[in-house]
């Protein structure tokens, strides 16, 4: 006996509507395995992802009224596909173009950090020459370079520019606000900085170094490159 699943033919478009995204959902969680386990290759992941999307995105805007929740769907056949559920509602792109956005952000979040670093240097070095050698003149600017240094995960915690910083930085807090540098440490401030900086250029990144790191290397390694023409004097 044929038993019927709808009764006019709005009904049959539904159900081929549910049938369909139900395969979308299925075959988007055997690709997101597939591309895990390295099965298939980025290129042709990152195609066959894109036209999944595409089909789900119309898909579920014309069942947006009928399934208001695609969770709920999944749930509601026993469908069990995280991978897919993550791929087609939260993220919306394949994984390899979040991949691609994530390293951009990261070359660009590294380089705007290098050159921070690299004024705060200049600023504190080009400060004691005009002789701005007052505690709460020069411990604004030591702090604010000693925050910026820190925030770059390639220099090691014991990095010379931290460590002399470390020890500036100590030196001035015993002092008072308006107490000033005397020549001699005026003059070894400027040294300890100046080695500093010359070791802290010495450590970034550069164009051979990057070839090994792909385009965020690349990207990274320009950025320095065009810093040291800017700021070395």
């Amino acid at each position: 006996m044929e038993v019927k699943l709808w009764n006019d033919k709005r009904e049959r478009e539904m159900y081929e509507n549910f049938s369909e995204l139900y395969a979308i959902i299925k075959a988007t969680e055997k690709l997101e395995r597939a591309y895990i386990r390295d099965v298939i290759t980025s290129s042709v992941y990152e195609i066959e992802c894109q036209k999944l999307i595409a089909h789900f995105k119309t898909l579920s805007s014309t069942l947006k009224d009928t399934i208001p929740s695609i969770e709920r769907f999944a749930d509601t056949y026993k469908m069990d596909c995280p991978a897919a559920i993550n791929r087609l509602v939260t993220s919306g792109v394949s994984a390899t173009v979040e991949h691609r956005a994530a390293a951009a952000s990261s070359m660009t979040s590294s380089a705007a950090a290098v050159a921070e670093c690299t004024q705060n240097f200049i600023t504190a070095m080009d400060s004691l020459k005009l002789n701005m050698i007052a505690v709460d003149q020069v411990h604004p600017l030591l702090s604010d370079l000693a925050t910026s240094l820190n925030k770059l995960t390639f220099l090691p915690s014991d990095f010379l520019g931290k460590v002399k910083l470390k020890e500036w930085i100590a030196r001035l807090s015993k002092m008072g606000a308006a107490d000033e540098l005397t020549e001699q440490q005026a003059r070894q401030l400027h040294f300890d900085l100046e080695s500093s900086y010359n070791s802290f250029m010495a450590a970034l990144p550069n164009a051979d170094s990057s070839k090994s790191d792909g385009n965020h290397g690349k990207g990274l390694g320009k950025a320095v490159r065009i810093l040291k023409c800017n700021f070395i004097h």
